[in-house]
């Protein structure tokens, strides 16, 4: 397998962390060698929140400027915070409104490097289920629809499925499989 740089960033309270342990996890079981980072900024106050995940033969634990596979945001704002973390070819995930994403003053950038964008309201989705806390896994289900990377939704999902506590397993799969039904391809 080739090396995976995956980054995941967002606000304080989101579950950056969590969704990070449900990628390692999964890599784990694989038997993927797993080296992974979190930076925090003012989290407990909404602050930034990232995560630095690599999987194969690595060394260092983050993700430089231009490696990353793959950003997993939570937040629009900041996923354009980190868009210089991808490598050409990369994959951008946000949590942002379908028809307004990615801005114009930045789809030029996204297309000079062959990054390709996609959005859920990740949020809205998991407003509307009752769980306002879990568009983490609204993200990770709609990461999973489109089946890139390393780990596919099975693995993702089932990785769900062993690590959630009890009392949020239920609403934890609901809201994954919420977002991978939420599967809208905008650029590829």
């Amino acid at each position: 397998m080739e090396n995976v740089n995956i980054v995941l960033c967002g606000l304080g309270g989101q579950g950056i962390l969590f969704m990070t342990k449900v990628l390692a996890q999964a890599a784990l079981k694989k038997d993927l060698k797993v080296l992974g980072a979190e930076t925090h900024g003012m989290a407990q106050r909404g602050g930034s929140v990232i995560s630095h995940l690599k999987l194969g033969s690595v060394e260092g634990s983050l993700v430089r400027a231009g490696t990353a596979h793959y950003l997993l945001s939570l937040d629009e704002n900041e996923a354009y915070r980190n868009i210089s973390l991808l490598a050409k070819g990369g994959r951008l995930y946000a949590d942002a409104k379908e028809k307004s994403f990615p801005r114009p003053e930045v789809k030029q950038y996204l297309d000079s490097l062959e990054i390709v964008a996609r959005s859920v309201p990740a949020g809205k989705i998991a407003m509307e289920m009752g769980s306002p806390m879990s568009s983490n896994l609204a993200m990770l289900g709609f990461f999973s629809a489109f089946n890139e990377g390393p780990l596919n939704h099975k693995e993702i999902r089932d990785t769900i499925d062993q690590i959630s506590p009890d009392r949020f397993k239920e609403n934890n799969l609901k809201a994954f499989d919420a977002g991978f039904a939420g599967k809208t391809d905008k650029r590829g």
